[in-house]
């Protein structure tokens, strides 16, 4: 919009005004109120929104463009993602990122070719026509497979429709594990599908058919994955409280941390993100469906930098003997957090520039570091 763009440029406008040493907090607030109305980030996708319109409408002038990535081997990157957060992944960087833009829709295509997921293959053939422009392409670009297209949307038809009558015999017979399982297998299937409404519903019916805390755990674990797909972030959160109420084991814990991080940052609610990130442990970390321990590393840090005291910090995140372990998968970002605590900006910036964290939320988050030091907020 108009005013997204106007405050956008506000933005950038006054990361050039020279050092203010009176600089007062009610100005840092406006700033960062400018920042989240600039990134358009504050309002989650409604749950009745199908998936189609939500990514085809998106306004890209008001998500930032990543000219020059420190992405060394695109495709080592996409594979520490699994399942549609690989697709997601992959078409975010196409989207936002010229210089990677033909090969990650390269690689979208690659993947998408072994799910039943139609719409994205359609989406990501028009995106790398329209890249390639009037250039010819190389010999190692897809070409879009109609047979495919159309064997793949029968194959899917049918699937649904055994999936289907299984649940419908299942329910027949009243068997109430039988029911959950087949909620489970009607949703994944969705999700193969690239139908997240879909999948986010038979995973949702799924809980009134579990018998113990860990089918209820695993239950809203599956609904915040597709919720996150969803930008739902309120539906993310209010799932993590009804999973945390039935005691879930670290592994299920750790997700379910990491999981209510993304949503608190995604909200701008950065120390609460922080203090999730931060209760992550290493050794149960790692879920590709939705993030990496680096992403953990990344994302903690930079939202531990953004609102911390000098003291929080020091104890939370550079002395701490768990959290270290995750930076150990970033060690750029301990030098960043070293440098801020040592009071060393101008570093600790240079390194975030080199970085260049290829994502919306983290450029939020980065965008609110830099108004933080131009500020030159006591901490």
């Amino acid at each position: 919009s108009g005013r997204n763009r106007e405050s956008a440029s506000n933005l950038k406008m006054a990361m050039k005004v020279p050092f203010k040493k009176n600089f007062k907090h009610s100005d840092v607030r406006q700033a960062l109120f400018d920042i989240g109305q600039g990134m358009n980030y504050s309002e989650p996708m409604q749950i009745d929104l199908p998936p189609e319109e939500a990514n085809d409408n998106a306004n890209l002038e008001e998500y930032p463009i990543v000219e020059n990535p420190t992405i060394p081997d695109l495709e080592s990157y996409a594979n520490s993602y699994t399942g549609q957060a690989k697709i997601l992944r992959l078409m975010y960087i196409a989207d936002h990122c010229t210089v990677l833009r033909k090969d990650a829709l390269k690689l979208a295509i690659a993947h998408i070719e072994n799910t039943y997921n139609t719409h994205a293959y359609k989406v990501c053939h028009d995106k790398l026509a329209e890249a390639l422009g009037g250039e010819r392409p190389d010999a190692d670009t897809p070409v879009f497979n109609s047979v495919w297209y159309d064997t793949q949307s029968k194959k899917a038809a049918l699937k649904l429709e055994k999936l289907d009558s299984d649940l419908k015999n299942h329910k027949a017979n009243s068997i109430k594990e039988s029911i959950r399982r087949g909620q489970e297998d009607l949703a994944e299937h969705h999700l193969d599908c690239g139908n997240y409404h879909d999948a986010l519903k038979a995973f949702s019916r799924a809980r009134d058919y579990c018998i113990s805390s860990k089918h209820i755990v695993d239950m809203c674990l599956n609904v915040i994955k597709v919720s996150i797909y969803l930008k739902n972030w309120t539906h993310v959160l209010t799932y993590f409280t009804k999973a945390e109420a039935h005691s879930p084991p670290v592994e299920s814990l750790t997700k379910l941390e990491c999981a209510s991080a993304l949503a608190e940052m995604a909200l701008q609610r950065y120390k609460q993100a922080a203090l999730h990130f931060l209760r992550a442990n290493i050794d149960h970390s790692n879920f590709p469906d939705i993030m990496t321990p680096s992403n953990v590393a990344t994302y903690g840090t930079l939202c531990a930098l953004a609102t911390f005291n000098r003291e929080e910090l020091q104890n939370e995140v550079i002395s701490s003997s768990s959290f270290k372990l995750f930076l150990e998968q970033e060690p750029a970002l301990r030098e960043v957090a070293t440098n801020f605590f040592k009071s060393k900006y101008d570093t600790a910036l240079k390194i975030l520039e080199d970085i260049k964290v290829g994502s919306v939320l983290v450029s939020l988050v980065h965008f609110k570091l830099k108004v933080r030091f131009f500020c030159n907020i006591n901490f």
